[in-house]
């Protein structure tokens, strides 16, 4: 499995971009997608995360509202739609799949050790 994050690229506050993740594959035992971020300096943080299974989709509390991840099983993308940017929200995003058991998406999905493939990032940066 490959991933490729695309969608990047600079905005103003308050504007919105679309992030991209398109999968060579999904395997059968590829649970979920999630999308990562990291600031220069700062540690690699869990954006969101939607299962592949059920379509269950899980928010950073700092996104909650803002940003919202979708997935066409069909095509192997996950998008993830980001309104109303912030400044802080400038970072590279980076997407991976979620191979453990999917009953625990729910409660790890932040965590970045859980996932298996990772894709290059792509820069969001948001700045007037």
């Amino acid at each position: 499995v490959q991933l490729q994050a695309s969608g990047g690229g600079l905005v103003q506050p308050g504007g919105s971009l679309r992030l991209s993740c398109v999968a060579s594959e999904f395997a059968s035992y590829d649970h979920g997608v999630g999308w990562f971020r990291q600031a220069p300096g700062k540690e690699r943080e869990g954006v969101s995360s939607v299962s592949l299974d059920d379509g269950s989709a899980y928010y950073a509390d700092f996104v909650k509202g803002r940003f919202t991840i979708s997935s066409d099983n069909a095509k192997n993308t996950v998008y993830l739609q980001m309104n109303s940017l912030k400044p802080e929200d400038t970072a590279v995003y980076y997407c991976a799949t979620f191979r453990g058991d999917p009953l625990l998406l729910l409660r790890v999905w932040e965590e970045p050790s859980r996932y298996a493939v990772w894709g290059r990032g792509t820069l969001v940066t948001v700045s007037s």
